[in-house]
C-alpha cells in the first residue's frame, strides 16, 4: 500500500550544483525504483542555520514529496542517515 510522505533534507553547501542536482536524483530513483511516485521536488536553495550544525553554518535544503511502501522510506531513512553529503534530514507520513 502506497502512503504520502514528505522527506526534507539538507545536504553540505560546498557542493557543486551537479554534484546536488545527481544527490536529489540518487534519492527520488531509490523510491521510484521501489514502484513509488514523487509528486514534488522543492528545491529551497541554500539558507543559513539558527545555530551551527556539524560546524557548518548554512546547507541546501529540498523537500521532496513522494508515495511509497513503508519499507522504501526505511531504506530512503537508512541512506540518508549513512550518506556523508547529507547534514540533516527527515521523514514524515502525511495522513490525510
Amino acid at each position: 500500500m502506497l502512503r504520502q510522505y514528505e522527506v526534507m533534507y539538507i545536504l553540505h553547501p560546498e557542493l557543486d550544483a551537479e554534484k546536488t542536482e545527481s544527490i536529489i536524483e540518487r534519492f527520488k530513483g531509490m523510491i521510484e525504483q521501489d514502484g513509488g511516485e514523487v509528486t514534488n521536488i522543492d528545491r529551497w536553495g541554500k539558507r543559513r542555520f539558527a545555530y551551527e550544525i556539524k560546524k557548518l553554518r548554512e546547507g541546501y535544503y529540498v523537500v521532496m514529496n513522494f508515495k511509497a511502501k513503508a519499507e522504501t522510506v526505511q531504506e530512503l531513512d537508512r541512506v540518508l542517515r549513512i550518506s556523508d553529503d547529507v547534514v540533516r534530514h527527515i521523514v514524515i507520513r502525511e495522513d490525510k
